[in-house]
């Protein structure tokens, strides 16, 4: 991951190196620094949620997507629940009357999205639950996820990657996949019923834990999706992990725990460029070589 980046007069964010190489996405995950929001939500929040006030939310969007060159009226979004449902962004749906505001305000239910369209900034907002955007640069294709602890229970990482491949035939191995700035097995001590969740989701779950006290453990969340992407066919080298916690770093970033629900969001997106290359399938040769 590069480090938190912010030119003068602009918001700060934090990007991925894996997924910047092909040149084909645009991508950040957003920090809370740069914005216009006062305390507790100072300065970048980029939530509507969550008491701060509406008219600096919308001023803190417009300076984050625009400094993408990204319309903030147009990115997609959906009402998060912590579930497992992945939603196509197809040119279907972006005919439907109100799109993408439509996805809000229905009660339409989503923690992941996919799509191969340019032009289309798929969009999870966090402030502790771990956000992970992936691209098929084969397919050209992107995929963006909301993973909490209930989410990952669900091994909705898992199922973005299945959805882009019944959708447009990507390969995991062709994946990459990155993790960005969410709560860490320093900060995130759950207790028996999370274990138990965990337990199911992921045999060999209890790698990522560290015994704290009876009936609790501390959680690498960041390592049970890492192993959740693995088991989908990601391949270790093409997932890239932040390792930044939020918890830890309420200068950078938002967190929900660490401020006890007082707090602002974080927003994080990826994007197909318009320029990027058409779907295609890879010839052994090429996979072999990437």
């Amino acid at each position: 991951m590069t480090p938190l980046q912010q030119r003068p007069g602009a918001t700060a964010f934090v990007q991925s190196r894996l997924l910047s190489e092909s040149g084909e996405v645009v991508h950040a995950f957003s920090s809370r620094q740069g914005g216009v929001s006062r305390p507790p939500f100072a300065t970048l929040n980029l939530g509507q949620s969550v008491g701060d006030d509406p008219t600096l939310v919308e001023e803190n969007r417009r300076r984050f997507f625009a400094a993408f060159g990204i319309d903030s009226t147009g990115i997609v979004r959906a009402k998060q629940v912590h579930g497992n449902e992945v939603l196509r962004v197809d040119a279907g749906l972006m005919r439907r009357q109100g799109f993408p505001r439509c996805l809000v305000e229905e009660p339409a239910e989503f923690d992941a999205f996919i799509t191969e369209l340019p032009d289309v900034a798929l969009v999870v907002s966090t402030a502790d639950c771990l956000p992970i955007l992936i691209h098929d640069p084969v397919r050209g294709a992107v995929a963006a996820v909301h993973a909490g602890w209930r989410g990952t229970a669900r091994r909705i990482a898992a199922r973005a990657v299945l959805a882009m491949q019944a959708a447009y035939g990507t390969d995991p191995a062709d994946c990459r996949a990155a993790l960005g700035p969410g709560i860490r097995g320093c900060c995130f001590e759950v207790d028996a019923p999370v274990m138990g969740a965990m337990a199911a989701a992921l045999p060999d779950w209890e790698a990522q834990a560290t015994p704290t006290r009876p009936g609790h453990c501390r959680l690498d969340l960041a390592g049970v999706n890492r192993a959740v992407l693995e088991e989908a066919g990601v391949r270790p080298d093409r997932i890239e992990d932040a390792g930044l916690c939020t918890s830890c770093r309420t200068d950078l970033f938002f967190s929900h725990r660490a401020e006890k629900g007082r707090t602002g969001r974080m927003m994080n997106f990826i994007m197909l460029r318009a320029t990027s290359h058409e779907p295609r399938a890879a010839s052994r040769e090429s996979r072999a070589e990437s």
